[in-house]
């Protein structure tokens, strides 16, 4: 029996809706990773959910003129539809304004609390003097004191990696308005990181797998581990279930410190309406594993302050102690990281324009060819520029030409010269090469999307398509009308390395390899979509919310060759992919942002 995997996806910010470089780094590559290893027999828990707590909700709410709850339903709702028509394969999506997530926060942090990993102590907090209101240390920069970067940020600093308080920063300044912040004493509870470090370099010793950047990273921050602020003078959070705490109504959990708790207070959500209360705890206990999925701006909070706080809630801290309620709970087995896809060599800013969101590169393009382009062109180990013309390119050569062109004369030869699937006979060495070159590929590609190489797992399918392309311009069995059993054994050959690939494409290309399926006569789901269900919070029925969920266990695809079915009935084929315009390339679509 295959181990039980969780897939913990990045949980994006409910402030706006996402752009492709938001699904760039947490979207696209844990769908793509979950639908194998489903495919391959692992049972998989898929979670996530929009974030919305902190100030950077309050401060858009107060723009668009809306509540911040409001606000948090608004871009909760764009969020779930835009990834639902990317076709991201969430078990449950979720978010954090949840009774059950607020439940689930305040026990972890009670047993933190028990084991003696948070203390209570004075700082000097950041309030905008304009509106009397809490900066948070994200929304402050200035120029950073240890290595004199000009964009350093109040909590860390990005050039060198170290961690920051917003008073550290030489000239500070906020980011929601330019002025210079106040600040005032104040007193907050904190995670006592220090008490960690023992544990979790002995923990990170043994991460050998990990991608390069995250490993040597997360290292690097071991030396510089300091206690770290989890309550913030703020009205919109996770109250603090402690006396003389709970009545304060401006003391609230620190955003950071209950979004990452979202991973299991998702998969609690989950068990509990899937009516099996304790079904959560199949994912999160030996032999599960557990990969992690987001941009490299969030390595910090998945590979050292998580596994904190997992490791002080189940006792395994410096300091010791003892499980809390959960019990003993994994550590991630891997953080994949992604790089940045920028534009023009910069990132993406809705601020400055320069911006594609999800929504409205769907509804142009459809979502494999995003799917595509980001798994074979992404930033999977280094920043990535996005460019239409490479967009266009890859499209238009690669899954128009190559691939979408293979389906297409495959299945259009079979139908108009058999109306079905062929019968082979006297298959000759380059039937047989053609054949066992799909079949080694299910190793080789399978063993790439495992390691969450996605780059080389997609080139390495469509390596097949390639010499599948090759072998049919080599046989010509257009020109076989004297010979059809020679014709119909090289188009029997062909269809079987169509149906080779088109498994090994459908973790990238999910909706496509649905309509190859019926187009070579079969029936019924090959790789299920998410679907968007109306729900009520389970702890409080007043309030509803959309989740994002499905049902994937039935799916027909398997990782697997399967043989053709011969006789099995065929139908002329519409085109998989349409080529773009490649005047395109030099701007994009009108409504896409000219960089120059």
């Amino acid at each position: 029996m295959s181990a039980p995997v969780l897939t913990a996806v990045a949980w994006p910010y409910a402030n706006g809706p996402r752009h492709i470089g938001h699904v760039s780094g947490f979207g696209v590559p844990s769908d793509v990773f979950s639908r194998y290893m489903r495919m391959s027999g692992h049972r998989v828990l898929m979670v996530s959910g929009t974030d919305e707590h902190g100030t950077p909700i309050s401060v858009q709410a107060d723009k668009e003129g809306l509540t911040t709850r409001q606000l948090a339903d608004k871009y909760n709702r764009v969020i779930a539809e835009d990834l639902q028509g990317l076709g991201l394969s969430y078990d449950l999506f979720t978010r954090t304004t949840t009774g059950n997530h607020y439940k689930v926060v305040q026990e972890l942090f009670l047993a933190l609390h028990r084991n003696g990993y948070v203390q209570a102590k004075t700082q000097m907090g950041a309030i905008s003097p304009s509106t009397g209101r809490t900066l948070p240390d994200r929304y402050i920069e200035g120029t950073c004191p240890i290595c004199g970067y000009d964009g350093a940020r109040g909590d860390q600093c990005d050039n060198c990696g170290n961690q920051l308080d917003p008073i550290d920063l030489k000239n500070p300044r906020s980011k929601i308005n330019g002025e210079v912040p106040k600040f005032v004493e104040t007193e907050h509870l904190f995670l006592d990181l220090p008490s960690f470090a023992g544990a979790l370099g002995s923990w990170l010793s043994t991460r050998t797998g990990w991608r390069p950047n995250v490993l040597k990273f997360s290292e690097n921050l071991l030396g510089d581990m300091r206690p770290r602020a989890i309550t913030r003078d703020i009205d919109w959070g996770v109250p603090v279930p402690l006396d003389g705490w709970r009545d304060q109504p401006m003391k609230k959990f620190y955003v950071w410190f209950d979004a990452v708790i979202g991973y299991l207070s998702a998969s609690v959500e989950w068990a509990r309406r899937s009516g099996d209360a304790d079904a959560w705890k199949e994912f999160w206990t030996d032999p599960a594993q557990a990969y992690y999925f987001m941009g490299k701006d969030n390595i910090v909070f998945h590979s050292l302050i998580w596994p904190s706080l997992l490791l002080g809630q189940n006792g395994e801290g410096d300091k010791g102690g003892q499980p809390g309620g959960f019990g003993k709970l994994n550590l991630p087995t891997e953080v994949v990281s992604s790089e940045f896809l920028t534009m023009s060599g910069s990132k993406f800013s809705t601020s400055r324009g320069t911006v594609i969101y999800v929504r409205d590169f769907l509804k142009q393009f459809g979502p494999d060819t995003l799917r595509y382009f980001i798994s074979v062109a992404g930033p999977e180990n280094q920043d990535t520029d996005f460019t239409w013309d490479e967009f266009i390119r890859r499209t238009n050569f690669e899954l128009a030409n190559e691939w979408g062109n293979l389906v297409n004369r495959s299945i259009s030869m079979a139908h108009k010269n058999v109306g079905a699937i062929p019968t082979p006979t006297a298959p000759t060495a380059a039937d047989a090469e053609l054949k066992a070159l799909a079949r080694n590929a299910f190793d080789t590609v399978g063993e790439n999307l495992r390691r969450s190489r996605f780059k080389a797992a997609a080139n390495e399918a469509m390596r097949v398509v390639g010499a599948a392309n090759k072998y049919l311009s080599d046989e010509e069995p257009w020109k076989r009308k004297d010979d059809p059993e020679r014709r119909d054994t090289i188009l029997h050959t062909a269809l079987q390395v169509v149906s080779d690939a088109n498994t090994l494409l459908t973790p990238f290309l999910p909706h496509s390899a649905q309509k190859i399926h019926e187009a070579l006569g079969g029936k019924g789901v090959w790789s299920s979509q998410p679907e968007i269900r109306e729900v009520a919070d389970l702890d409080d029925p007043s309030l509803q919310y959309p989740v994002l969920t499905g049902d994937y266990a039935n799916d027909q695809a398997k990782w697997e060759s399967v043989d053709i079915e011969v006789g099995r009935p065929l139908d002329k084929p519409s085109p998989l992919f349409a080529k773009l315009d490649a005047e395109l390339g030099e701007t994009g679509p009108d409504w896409a942002p000219i960089v120059k």
